[in-house]
């Protein structure tokens, strides 16, 4: 290390900042994390709230075919055995989440995948569809119209503020139709809930790391630039450079989290609500992620919003004009040898967990090469 006091500043402490921030700290290079909000953990992070594990940021469910990943992962807590199976409700009607047998048994009576699939066919061809135009006529081409209409349109409205006409099709890249019975929403090895919530492991990744909360490393850019030898940064690549070249757009969304005085209020922890006129997208039932016995439930309803710059950036808008921007950005920041860039907001991409965490291991790989 030179004069500087750090060998690395990671900013933001989310998994990639703190599972960079934990490999690099083991092999004895001198870490500061700086992170904005009066907690760590990113969106990850769970508060306890009358005994149950509440998912302040939206619903987190780690899955992975990756062994490597899962093994690191359990080295900082246990994971339960929880199986992610949500329902959706369109107007009083209940489904199962993926598009199952049990879905298309629920839809038209039907018993055989056969069956399932002359009925999705006859949909299809009926569309008269050949070349999807937009995201409507993409959904429609690959799974009929009785799933998009039910369980696909009104949903996507609310999730993107725009009517799926107005959205471009490679939105939706692909619809898994499942022609078994089988609930269980993702296709991975390994599935579950760290038991005890995700601030637990963020914590132990952090044990050992100089962290300052409610700071934002952007007020004093410069002044940290001169601490560290290598800058890890996490947050917006956009807002990193000023707005250079105009903002990224993201979608938001608004958390309405509520005490419920009974034991149970939907039987699972996930519940989508399908149709355009309910206004939120899901209900999250806490205490079903870990099975926790309580008298009381704590359900958190998901509004997506229209995002504006000062509030939180959920979903990234990947089309062709963001993504067109987002390249500048990248082309900025690989032009600086000091920045080491990682993370959702800083690649601007949707990520699974079980993703950052084999890319943030891959960044110290690489460094760690180069020394």
């Amino acid at each position: 290390m030179s004069s500087q006091l750090y060998d690395y500043i990671i900013v933001g402490s989310g998994l990639f900042g703190s599972v960079f921030a934990h490999e690099m700290t083991k092999v004895g290079k001198k870490c500061l994390v700086i992170e904005k909000r009066e907690h760590p953990g990113g969106n990850i992070y769970t508060e306890k709230v009358n005994g149950i594990n509440v998912h302040k940021y939206g619903a987190h469910i780690f899955h992975t075919n990756d062994e490597d990943v899962w093994d690191y992962i359990n080295q900082f807590a246990s994971f339960n055995n929880y199986v992610n199976s949500p329902i959706a409700i369109y107007k009083n009607e209940l489904y199962n989440l993926p598009f199952n047998m049990n879905t298309f048994s629920k839809l038209w009576g039907v018993k055989t995948p056969q069956e399932a699939k002359e009925v999705i066919n006859q949909q299809i061809e009926a569309s008269g569809i050949k070349e999807p135009r937009n995201l409507e006529e993409q959904a429609i081409s690959m799974v009929g119209t009785d799933i998009y209409e039910k369980l696909i349109k009104g949903y996507t409205k609310k999730q993107w503020g725009r009517d799926p006409v107005d959205l471009p099709s490679f939105i939706i890249k692909r619809l898994p139709l499942r022609f078994t019975y089988d609930n269980n929403y993702f296709n991975d090895k390994y599935q579950g809930i760290p038991e005890g919530g995700y601030s637990k492991i963020i914590d132990k990744l952090l044990e050992n790391v100089e962290v300052k909360l409610n700071t934002d490393f952007l007020d004093n850019k410069e002044s940290y630039e001169r601490m560290a030898a290598k800058i890890v940064y996490t947050g917006p690549i956009d807002e990193l450079f000023g707005y250079h070249y105009g903002k990224l757009e993201y979608r938001g969304l608004r958390f309405e989290t509520t005490l419920q005085n009974i034991e149970n209020y939907q039987g699972c922890a996930v519940v989508n609500y399908t149709e355009e006129s309910v206004p939120y997208t899901r209900i999250i039932e806490h205490k079903h992620f870990e099975f926790t016995k309580t008298e009381q439930t704590i359900i958190t309803k998901e509004f997506p919003s229209e995002w504006k710059l000062g509030d939180e950036r959920y979903y990234p808008v990947n089309d062709e004009q963001n993504q067109e921007l987002y390249n500048k950005y990248r082309k900025m920041a690989k032009s600086n040898e000091k920045y080491i860039l990682g993370g959702r907001l800083a690649e601007y991409k949707y990520y699974d967990m079980h993703v950052v965490i084999r890319s943030a291991l891959n960044s110290v790989r690489k460094e760690l090469e180069f020394e």
